[in-house]
């Protein structure tokens, strides 16, 4: 890993190492990128946190000099069926991508709370990979033996296409995955309905041993 006096970057760094130890197609392309030099870091285009706690979460990345993008989704809130995120910035790094379910009745069918009681939010859920061309990236994971949920959201020649592997799983649950994603003409947003298909690719089946606490 490059040295680095940054906290923020040393921070958002050391998630994504800790991201690749737990994912197999994190890790293949980390060890491929680092064979001409380029690495993977450089290339991800945001990290994605659950919490049951948004606002409490954020503070970390607050703290080290992110700030809340306004910009994005409905002043500064993306909102789904039984869930929202917000997404801080800070110039040079991923953005930072914290979501958490609706409370009440409307957050019920939410997966993410199921995944934060078993994992904890002091992981990252999954990271996005910039590509140039998305079909081809993906052929060349599948040959390496990684599957993945679903197939490309979004045309061709859109501003935004995604696609997510399928989850590498922990204690017979889905953990983490990866995004691949193609973005064009400096569109820097997130696509409600690609995002919402993450979120049914990452059920919580198997009833928790242990209820962590969110990060506060």
């Amino acid at each position: 890993m490059a040295q680095s006096k940054d906290k923020a970057e040393e921070s958002v760094r050391n998630y994504v190492d800790r991201f690749v130890e737990n994912n197999k197609a994190a890790r293949f392309l980390k060890e491929e990128l680092g064979k001409v030099g380029v690495g993977l870091f450089p290339l991800v285009d945001h990290i994605t946190v659950r919490t049951l706690d948004v606002e409490k979460r954020s503070e970390e990345f607050l703290d080290l000099g992110f700030a809340w993008d306004k910009t994005v989704g409905k002043q500064g809130v993306l909102e789904y069926d039984d869930w929202w995120a917000k997404v801080y910035r800070k110039a040079g790094l991923p953005a930072v991508f914290i979501d958490q379910a609706f409370a009440g009745e409307r957050g019920k069918t939410c997966v993410i709370s199921p995944w934060v009681n078993r994992f904890s939010d002091k992981v990252l859920h999954h990271i996005a990979v910039r590509v140039e061309e998305i079909e081809q990236a993906v052929a060349a994971l599948k040959k390496r033996g990684i599957p993945f949920a679903g197939e490309v959201v979004g045309a061709k020649g859109g501003d935004l296409r995604q696609i997510f592997t399928a989850a590498d799983e922990k204690e017979g649950n889905p953990f983490t995955v990866v995004e691949l994603i193609e973005r064009h003409r400096g569109y820097a947003g997130f696509s409600p309905p690609s995002a919402d298909s993450l979120m049914k690719s990452s059920v919580i089946t198997a009833k928790p041993t242990q209820t962590a606490k969110p990060n506060r």
